[in-house]
Parts: structure tokens; C-alpha cells; sequence
């Protein structure tokens, strides 16, 4: 029998500031479920949880932001039918409650510093945050900083500025992110519902000190991740959007995720300007991104090295399907040693796959097993050396391949071309633009 953390102190009085701590109990209820005296807030509850305890929180929603620096579990609970504990900014928005590893403030509505924790069914809605402009801090939704442990079950969604339709270029609003300067922490990000963000759905960094960083070991798996792209398209600016971003020295997997509709709004095939990406690899070295389905983005799969923080080399990219790529390539890999392997793509507008030297690097890439239909060119080819690409199987490909680093689109070319459908895109100053404090901003 689990003991209530909380006992009245005065019988039939208001709940509220009532409460003593019992410090023998394993569990806090907070809410109305099930009978008894509770926290009233979650606050409450995770400062009087003992050390690896747990805090149920009863369906209802919470107006709050979130500080948690012990080990512990925050998990949404069930009553009868209702399944649902929602957090929502406080009534005058979310205010700075923290700064990341970079010592930019952030104003998170669940900041996890320095412990293990499980955060699961939750949702995490960021709607009335009261966040404009571009100099204030970064928006986050569920932010573990220098921790392990687990974010899963949850929905986090709306994670973008008040703001954003009238001023929409801030490169702000991370719905998930794991950043740690040491690699000695692992969190498992799995079977999330991550809608709406501004910058990026699912993010992990490193130290971003430059070849050879630590960063925290990530497992992305089975998150269903949908970007802002069908309303942004109507919005002056929009950001430069990432489904899922691991980079600056972060190490893991990106495994059976679903990640559609990243698009920069800004963005032509003549532009240099930073793209959108659904999966993007950023001066991290041997990340496996398998069975994947990534759809409507401008780069589908991307791994890229960076001359300043580090490289993108040694990533399997194995077993994807991805569709419906608009203006640039379906899977780029702009690093070393790189294995584009045993994918299936539809439709991209420039190449399927592209051995990309514009990063500075590009040689002994793999590019073999995959299936493509319907491309400008189905292996654009770079200009680095050891790269092998074949065997691949191709259909309705304006080139099976192609020397280079340009393709140009027929007349049928995508209708997010944005240009003249005749046009050379040179496109390797259009790189999928990576979220880093006052880099991309």
C-alpha cells in the first residue's frame, strides 16, 4: 500500500499551503485522485517527493513551470475516465528559469537539472507562454540538462513564440531537448507526440567544443513528430524548422520515428538561405538513423560536419522511407564515411541521395540498396573520393547518376521549387540550419 506524501494540517481547512512532508512515503499525489489531501500544485509535489520517489499528478491542467533537480518519476495518472494532466504556462507566461550549457537563458516549462528522472504521459502545452522577439530566452518545453533517465507517453506541443505569425524569424522553441558537456548521461526520448515547435521537435547537444566533444547518449524511438509547416507557409519569416536534431558531439540512435512537415518558409533554390530538415545530424559522429519515415521537409536526412564544432562522420543511414522531399535532396551526407544504405525515397526534387563535399569533407561514403523513385537525380555524386554508389535501384529519375553538386528540376519539379522550374540549384550553400545559442538566431 503506497503512503500519501501529504498529510492536512488542519482538518477542513483549504488544501493549499497546508501540507507536511512524511519523509518515509515513496509516492505524492498531486490533484483530485484518488481520495485524500494532496498537493495542490506539481511544484509542491516534486519538492516534497523523497529521492527516487514518485509524483502522480491527477488529470486537470496546471498553470506552471517546472524545476526538478533530484531523482524522481512525474508521471500523469488516470481517474475513471479522464487521463489527461495538462501544463500550461503560468497566467502571466514563462519567465526565465535557468540557463543552458551554453549560458543562454532559457524560460522551460519542465527544466530536469542534474538528476535521473522519468517525465511520462504528460501534456506539455506552451500556448499563452508570452515569448516575443528575438532576444529573450529559449522557449523549451522538456528540458533535461546534464540528466538521464526518460521522457516517453508524453504530448508536447505548441512550443512556439506568442508572437511567431506576426515575427516569425527567431530560430527559438525546442519542444524536446537533452544537452549535456559530459557523455556520461543517457536519455531514452520514446513514443512522444511532438507537434508544433518553432525551431525543432526532438534536440540533443553536446559541448560543441569541436572534434571529439562530449554530449549525452540519446535513443529517439518511436516519436510521432510533426512540424509547423502547413500553417508557417502562410507566415511572414517562420524558422528554420528540425524534426529531429542530434549534434555538437551527442551520441545515440534515431530509431522508428515519424517526422513530417519541416519547411522554412523563406527558402527558394536560389536562396542562401538555411533549410529545413526532418532528421539532421550536426558535428556528431557515429549516429545510427534506421526505420525512419520522414516526409515533407527540405532535407529529408541530413548528416553534416562543421569546421568549427566538429564532424558529422561514421553515420548509418539504414531502412528509411522518405517522401516527398521539397527544394533539395532526400538524404545528404556532407561528411566522411557516412552508409546511405537499404532506404526507400519518393519523390525528391533535387537528388535522392547526395555525397555532398560542401561541408568541407565527403569522401568514402556508401550509397548502396537503396530504392528510388522519382528524382532529379537518384545519386548526385559530389566531387569527394572513395565514395561507392551502386548497386541502387532507380525509377523515373531524371539521372540514375550525376557528377557534381547540382541538379536541375524539369518542369514537373516540385511545386515548393519557388523559382523557375528551369534553374540551376547550387544549392551547397543551403544548409539544413542547425539550433545552437546565437548561431542560428
Amino acid at each position: 500500500m503506497r503512503k500519501l506524501k501529504y498529510v492536512s494540517a488542519l482538518a477542513g481547512l483549504t488544501l493549499a499551503g497546508f501540507f507536511v512532508q512524511t519523509s518515509t512515503a515513496s509516492t505524492v499525489y498531486v490533484g483530485n485522485c484518488p481520495n485524500g489531501n494532496h498537493a495542490i500544485t506539481i511544484q509542491q509535489g516534486i519538492n516534497a517527493a523523497a529521492p527516487g520517489g514518485t509524483v502522480d499528478v491527477c488529470p486537470g491542467t496546471y498553470y506552471e513551470q517546472l524545476s526538478i533537480n533530484k531523482n524522481l518519476t512525474l508521471i500523469g495518472i488516470a481517474n475513471g475516465s479522464a487521463d489527461s494532466a495538462i501544463i500550461l504556462p503560468p497566467a502571466g507566461g514563462l519567465a526565465q528559469n535557468g540557463s543552458d550549457i551554453f549560458g543562454d537563458p532559457v524560460a522551460a516549462q519542465i527544466f530536469v537539472q542534474g538528476a535521473s528522472v522519468t517525465v511520462s504521459h504528460l501534456t506539455v502545452d506552451a500556448t499563452g507562454n508570452n515569448l516575443a522577439g528575438c532576444g529573450g530566452p529559449t522557449l523549451e518545453g522538456i528540458y533535461f540538462q546534464n540528466s538521464s533517465g526518460k521522457i516517453t507517453d508524453n504530448v508536447v506541443r505548441n512550443q512556439y513564440q506568442t508572437d511567431f505569425t506576426d515575427y516569425g524569424g527567431c530560430q527559438n522553441g525546442l519542444a524536446i531537448n537533452v544537452e549535456s558537456v559530459t557523455n556520461s548521461n543517457s536519455v531514452t526520448i520514446s513514443d512522444n507526440f511532438v507537434q508544433a515547435y518553432q525551431k525543432n521537435g526532438i534536440t540533443a547537444t553536446g559541448a560543441a567544443t569541436g572534434p571529439g566533444s562530449d554530449g549525452p547518449t540519446v535513443a529517439i524511438t518511436a516519436n510521432q513528430i510533426v512540424g509547423l509547416a502547413a500553417t508557417a507557409l502562410n507566415w511572414p519569416g517562420g524558422a528554420a524548422e528540425n524534426g529531429v536534431q542530434v549534434g555538437f558531439g551527442a551520441k545515440g540512435t534515431v530509431t522508428s520515428n515519424t517526422v513530417n512537415d519541416n519547411i522554412w518558409f523563406a527558402d527558394t533554390n536560389t536562396q542562401p538561405y538555411n533549410a529545413a530538415s526532418g532528421i539532421l545530424v550536426y558535428a556528431s559522429t557515429g549516429i545510427t538513423i534506421s526505420l525512419n519515415n520522414v516526409g515533407s521537409a527540405q532535407f529529408g536526412i541530413t548528416a553534416d560536419s562543421d569546421p568549427t564544432y566538429g564532424p558529422g562522420d561514421d553515420t548509418t543511414i539504414k531502412s528509411n522511407k522518405v517522401q516527398g522531399t521539397q527544394i533539395f535532396d532526400a538524404i545528404d551526407v556532407c561528411s566522411n564515411s557516412n552508409t546511405v544504405t537499404s532506404n526507400t525515397i519518393y519523390g525528391s526534387t533535387e537528388s535522392a541521395i547526395h555525397l555532398d563535399d560542401s561541408c568541407g569533407s565527403g569522401n568514402n561514403n556508401t550509397a548502396s540498396g537503396n530504392i528510388i523513385n522519382g528524382a532529379c537525380a537518384g545519386v548526385l555524386l559530389g566531387t569527394g573520393s572513395g565514395n561507392t554508389s551502386t548497386p541502387n535501384t532507380f525509377i523515373n529519375v531524371g539521372s540514375t547518376t550525376l557528377a557534381g553538386d547540382t541538379c536541375t528540376p524539369g518542369p514537373s519539379g516540385d511545386a515548393f521549387q519557388k523559382s523557375s522550374a528551369n534553374s540551376t540549384s547550387n544549392h551547397p550553400v543551403l544548409r539544413p540550419s542547425p539550433y545552437k545559442p546565437n548561431k542560428a538566431r
